[in-house]
Order: structure tokens, then sequence, then C-alpha cells
């Protein structure tokens, strides 16, 4: 995927390394914008977790933009790699963490329950991955008072209303794409209009 690059804050402008061959499909520099449009003043210093997280390229815009610290959570090791290589390069290592795990099951480790106020999840479009993890995961664990979890997933696939304790606040659509938001305290409350 050419161009894909860090569109706003301390970096912005940085490029990131992605494979070639349409292996990874990372969030584009348009939906990325637009969710950060959305996130505005909510993003700095908070703490951000970035689930398939592949090239890193959300959480790296999050850490960008002034959040205090992010979690990446990619199952595959060269893409884990791939993540290290571009936070080195984008001089964002320390305050970045990532664990290669499988999920759900790696959010269950003891040890490593902690709560974050902005959760983004981008699984593989082709699977039901999405469905079942907002589900089966805990989120009580995982958001913090407030938190907000967005997610990305096919434009012609509508989300639940409620997933477990999380409820679905809204969904803007841009091309193929769409991010559905939903939170625990089930309001959007100061975001931008798109």
């Amino acid at each position: 995927m050419g161009n894909l690059r860090v569109i706003g804050g301390e970096r912005r402008g940085f490029p990131l390394r992605s494979p070639r061959g349409g292996e990874l499909r990372p969030t584009s520099n348009r939906v990325r914008e637009a969710l950060f449009d959305i996130l505005g003043d909510k993003v700095r210093g908070s703490r951000f977790l970035d689930l398939f997280a592949g090239t890193g390229a959300v959480g790296i815009e999050a850490l960008s933009r002034g959040a205090s610290e992010c979690r990446f959570i990619e199952s595959e090791p060269r893409h884990a790699r791939l993540i290290r290589e571009n936070l080195r390069f984008c001089r964002l290592e320390e305050s970045a963490e990532i664990m290669q795990g499988i999920l759900p099951s790696c959010l269950s480790a003891p040890g490593e329950e902690r709560s974050f106020d902005l959760v983004f999840v981008d699984p593989p479009y082709e699977t039901s991955d999405a469905e079942r993890l907002l589900k089966e995961i805990v989120w009580e664990r995982w958001l913090a008072t407030g938190a907000w979890l967005i997610l990305e997933h096919p434009a012609r696939r509508s989300p639940a209303a409620h997933a477990g304790s999380l409820r679905h606040l809204r969904t803007v659509r841009y091309g193929d794409s769409a991010l559905s938001f939903f939170s625990r305290e089930g309001a959007l409350a100061g975001a931008k209009k798109v």
C-alpha cells in the first residue's frame, strides 16, 4: 500500500512501512484522518489499545497526536516486527508496548489487565472476529470509565445495537469501510460531526 504515513501530530508526514502484495489491509490515510477528527482532544493523554494492529498505523497516529501510551496486539510475528520498525522510525518506542498473541485469550493472561481510554479494533474483514470479540471480551476490565471502543468493519455490515456491555453509538462510512463507535457510557459527547 503506497503512501501510508502519519497524518497528524508531532510525527505528521512520517512514512510507515507496509508489506507488499495485499498481505495486510492497513486503515487508509483517509479513514484514519476521519477517525482522529472525530476523536479530537480525547486522544491527548489517553491510554490507547490497538487490536489486530497490523502495521501499527492507528496506534502510531494516536501516539503522534499525544496519547500517553499505546499497546499494540498482533498475532503474526512478522507484523509485530513491522510495528516495531515503524515505531523505531517514528521515534515512539518509549511510549509503546507490542504484545504478540491471539485474541481474546491474550487479553486474559494473568497480570495483563489494564484499563484503556480508547480501543481500536480492526479484524480482517472476511472473518467474524469482530462480533465474537465484542461479545466475548469482558470489556469492563479493559475500558476505563468513559472509554470508547471503535470498530473498523465493511460498510455493508451494520453492527449490533448492543454487544455485551457495550452500546453502539454511531457509525460513519467511508467508501467500503465504516467506523462504529461503542461506549460503556452510551454517549458520544463532544465528538465532531463528519
